[in-house]
């Protein structure tokens, strides 16, 4: 606990310091809010682009399979065209040539019809690879609306904190000296934390050793030191007694 007979300034500066640290906590937290949003957008961008995919390859087997189907049409037509053909043959080498087309015909179609089994069990699985990634897109769809309802209701918190916070950062410094404020100013442009603890014999900040006097004078918190190597202001506070447990 900070000691009572605090110099009025130093009692500020460690305030005012406090302020200062709350106040960049909030501002950094709000300042990853549009990088969270950003993340969560291209979350769900990617697992619409693989439902898309999904969805176009199953689309393609579709088409192959009815192409394929139509082609087997042709063909069966072609074969009983040249079946019909068949008996109207007036030789035995036409008839050997017929037969030889009808032989061509019927192994294209035995083709065609493996092709369109073949697309059958395709369309199966991508239908089932559809609707898994309809589940994940709709799952990570509805996270995402939940997660903006959340980043939307911090950013607001985080504002109003940021607001209050800089209103009493500021009206702690209206109440510094002259003096106290410019050093504040110097050296937090310079450091970014103006004022730091001593404990330990030592700058909390820098971890710079100091002088045993110094640390001493330090304890009593009744002038404003700066540490000699980043001239942070120093404070003291006092270790919490701890309570022996009853017997």
């Amino acid at each position: 606990m900070l000691l009572r007979l605090m110099h009025p300034d130093l009692e500020r500066l460690i305030r005012l310091q406090h302020a200062e640290n709350q106040l960049r906590r909030a501002d950094g937290q709000r300042g990853e809010i549009p990088k969270k949003r950003q993340e969560r957008e291209s979350l769900i961008r990617e697992e619409r682009a693989r439902l898309e995919t999904a969805r176009e390859e199953l689309d393609a087997c579709q088409k192959a399979r009815r192409r394929h189907e139509g082609e087997l049409q042709d063909l069966e037509s072609k074969r009983s065209r040249y079946k019909g053909q068949l008996m109207e043959v007036k030789t035995n080498k036409e008839y050997t040539a017929m037969l030889h087309e009808i032989e061509t015909v019927e192994r294209e179609i035995r083709g065609r019809e493996d092709l369109i089994l073949a697309e059958m069990e395709r369309a199966e699985s991508l239908g089932a690879e559809v609707k898994r990634e309809e589940e994940v897109f709709r799952v990570a769809e509805e996270r995402g609306k939940a997660e903006a309802l959340t980043l939307d209701a911090d950013e607001q918190r985080l504002e109003a904190e940021s607001q209050r916070l800089r209103a009493e950062r500021d009206a702690v410094a209206a109440t510094l000296s002259a003096d106290a404020l410019q050093l504040f100013q110097r050296v937090a442009k310079l450091r970014g934390a103006a004022v730091a603890e001593a404990r330990d014999g030592m700058c909390q900040l820098c971890h710079v050793k100091l002088r045993p006097q110094m640390y001493v004078d330090l304890k009593r918190n009744d002038t404003i030191q700066q540490c000699p190597a980043c001239n942070r202001s120093l404070y003291y506070e006092a270790p919490v007694p701890t309570v022996s447990p009853q017997p």
